[in-house]
């Protein structure tokens, strides 16, 4: 059987999600929730004023199972997250906001670095928000597909918050799965851990920088950071090594890693102490080896994949002037940066591909004109944005 193209798996989604959603178990459904927005802290009253002429979007159960973090081969995940472009942006942006950065990283005891490691790779320094309104996407997941239970309690939260009027209905745009502003907080997590980092009397993620840091590094301090700690290091395995101890949770003294042959990839000796590591293998033994500490262990709280907490920790590490590792991912085909992904893009676009705006997102639009790229250049014909597709592209003028 024929695999069918991404495109038309992503309009089976859409007719099957639409079919599942019906305007009258969405009102039903929204009956429910009133009935339980009282004990959650959001009156009948203020329930009935903002979700007046409220209606689902089908198109958010698109994404329900699929998360890039979790999908996303690590070394495309990285590449596309920690690049050249975003360290300089970021290293923009820490002298930009240095006096803020600096109150926030005092105040709540936690790196500045990583808070604006955070920034980027969660809104690319307030570029990409999303636009979909939270109570329409939320609405929708806690009524339609699944997890409705959690997404019940963030669409209530988005009430609450709406309700107390720190950010105005018509800015409380985000992501499909509701997580908003700057350093993109669920509406959860904004109404226990947001601050008023400018003094204006409110919490404001959307059009407060300030307000943003601040938040971030409160989260950061309640999920556990240790000032003046790492996150961890990249250490290179001995020839044979016994990968069954490997593990994020997994943790032993340093002298245990040391007694099995471990050794730092920027060969600094492993200091023993008391802190315990677990051993992480994003892409398997032949891959990046990183022994990671209880700030990794933070970093994972706020999004919770280890493909995540790395990036974050990496490009904190690329602004403080760390370099690449120096263990090559398992791969001959490596990912594209996002400056890549735009040369791509125009290379596509070139040979009459509709792409749509160049931006180094790899939409529906981009990965089918790299399918029928891949199939008329005879490479792995999959869909994924690589080295070898972008070498061949200019190799290959367009036309021929």
């Amino acid at each position: 059987m024929q695999p069918i193209s991404f495109a038309l798996y992503l309009t089976l989604l859409s007719s099957t999600a639409a079919a599942q959603v019906s305007a009258e178990r969405f009102s039903t459904c929204l009956a429910t929730l009133r009935a339980e927005s009282a004990a959650k802290g959001v009156s009948t009253a203020a329930f009935d004023r903002l979700t007046s002429g409220l209606t689902p979007d089908p198109s958010v159960l698109e994404f329900l199972d699929y998360q890039p973090e979790f999908r996303t081969p690590i070394w495309d995940y990285l590449a596309s997250l920690v690049d050249d472009e975003r360290v300089a942006d970021a290293l923009a942006m820490r002298e930009k906001w240095a006096g803020t950065l600096a109150a926030s990283a005092e105040r709540y005891q936690v790196d500045g670095d990583t808070v604006i490691a955070v920034w980027g790779v969660e809104s690319n320094f307030g570029r990409n928000f999303g636009k979909r309104p939270l109570l329409t996407s939320l609405g929708t997941l806690a009524c339609f597909g699944r997890r409705q239970a959690y997404f019940r309690g963030e669409f209530l939260s988005t009430l609450k918050i709406l309700d107390r009027g720190d950010i105005a209905p018509d800015r409380l745009v985000g992501s499909w799965a509701g997580a908003f502003g700057h350093t993109q907080f669920m509406p959860s997590t904004f109404l226990r851990l947001a601050v008023d980092g400018d003094g204006d009397g409110k919490r404001d993620l959307m059009d407060s920088v300030p307000d943003a840091l601040a938040s971030t590094a409160n989260f950061l301090h309640k999920a556990g950071w240790r000032q003046g700690e790492p996150w961890g290091y990249e250490v290179v395995l001995p020839a044979g090594f016994d990968t069954s101890v490997s593990g994020r949770g997994n943790k032993r003294p340093l002298s245990s890693w040391i007694g099995r042959g471990i050794r730092r990839a920027d060969g600094q000796p492993i200091v023993t102490s008391d802190a315990a590591a677990g051993l992480l293998l994003p892409a398997g033994p032949r891959g990046p080896a990183f022994l990671v500490f209880r700030n990794f262990d933070a970093i994972y709280g706020y999004n919770a994949a280890e493909s995540y907490a790395l990036a974050i920790a990496h490009l904190a590490d690329r602004i403080k002037g760390g370099k690449v590792f120096v263990t090559p991912w398992p791969t001959d085909d490596p990912g594209l940066s996002r400056s890549e992904r735009r040369e791509l893009q125009t290379l596509l676009a070139g040979r009459g591909y509709p792409i749509g705006e160049i931006d180094g997102m790899i939409g529906a639009n981009s990965r089918q004109a790299i399918l029928a790229e891949q199939k008329r250049l005879g490479l792995t014909v999959d869909g994924r944005p690589g080295q070898k597709l972008l070498a061949a592209l200019r190799a290959v003028p367009a036309g021929r």
